[in-house]
């Protein structure tokens, strides 16, 4: 029965032993390697490094740690290690030449993010045409959850290239909504009837404090701008609060919110008296 063991199989080349011994240290290897990896995550997060980095470093350990794990258990099936160890090289060479030219310029990218941090778990953000809460950085990709509830996957490259607009890294933010009124409006009024509309709203900050300009003379009305600050968890509410409150409030003391309009002028020509 040893003999059997450790007789070589045919068109193998290794015996049963051999590759029960493989399989165990190859196992062995896997379980300590992975042990390191987790002491090294534990580590580096009571250090205060970014997740995004502790979770890149960390899968280059592995990587790093199964490559050098199979290369030290190659001998037990009679394998030269520096055979296979240049092997292993040509191949990861060609895959980094030829097949990882995005997949390294996203995790340089997930790096750059780890380090500048514009934006962290839980930011509400607009970023390469997409606007959505983050719920993970990974090393390869971010996932933002769009107001919609669908789940966005960005490449951290594309991200990387992109303006970035972080909605709620500030703890405050201004809130402004636009409202017609008639030419012949007394504007003083309605200046006026707008502020006390907003310092009603019990969310709107006192400081700094709500405003109310002119902000354009369109076509078919004076277009006001009211401006006022509010907590970012509030932002939406206040914006559509206000809303209905101006348009109820104007309606009260009489202002009128105009229709869009458009004056047609008819001329007589010697074309339209022969018609």
């Amino acid at each position: 029965m040893g003999n059997a063991l450790t007789k070589p199989i045919p068109y193998v080349g290794v015996s049963v032993m051999q590759i029960v011994w493989f399989t165990v240290f190859l196992v062995v290897g896997v379980v300590i390697v992975r042990i390191l990896a987790r002491i090294f995550e534990r580590a580096m997060g009571k250090a205060g490094a970014p997740p995004l980095v502790v979770s890149m470093a960390s899968s280059m350990i592995r990587v790093i740690g199964y490559v050098v794990v199979l290369l030290a258990v190659l001998p037990t099936l009679g394998i030269s290690t520096s055979a296979a160890g240049l092997g292993l090289s040509a191949i990861l060479a060609f895959i980094i030449g030829f097949g990882l030219q995005d997949t390294w310029a996203n995790m340089a990218a997930g790096v750059w993010l780890a380090v500048i941090r514009p934006f962290d778990i839980g930011d509400f953000i607009n970023t390469a045409g997409h606007t959505g809460v983050v719920q993970g950085i990974g090393v390869m990709s971010t996932i933002l959850k769009a107001p919609d509830n669908t789940v966005i996957i960005i490449p951290n490259r594309s991200i990387w290239g992109s303006p970035i607009t972080n909605y709620t890294r500030e703890p405050i933010r201004r809130a402004s909504i636009t409202i017609g009124v008639a030419y012949d409006t007394n504007l003083s009024k309605a200046i006026e009837a707008a502020l006390n509309t907003a310092r009603r709203h019990p969310d709107v900050l006192d400081d700094p404090a709500p405003q109310v300009i002119v902000s354009e003379l369109a076509d078919s009305s004076v277009n006001l701008e009211v401006r006022v600050w509010t907590a970012k968890e509030n932002y939406a509410k206040v914006q559509s609060d206000l809303k209905k409150m101006l348009y109820e409030e104007y309606g009260r003391v009489g202002i009128e919110i105009p229709y869009p309009q458009l004056d047609v002028h008819v001329r007589d020509t010697p074309e339209c008296k022969a018609a």
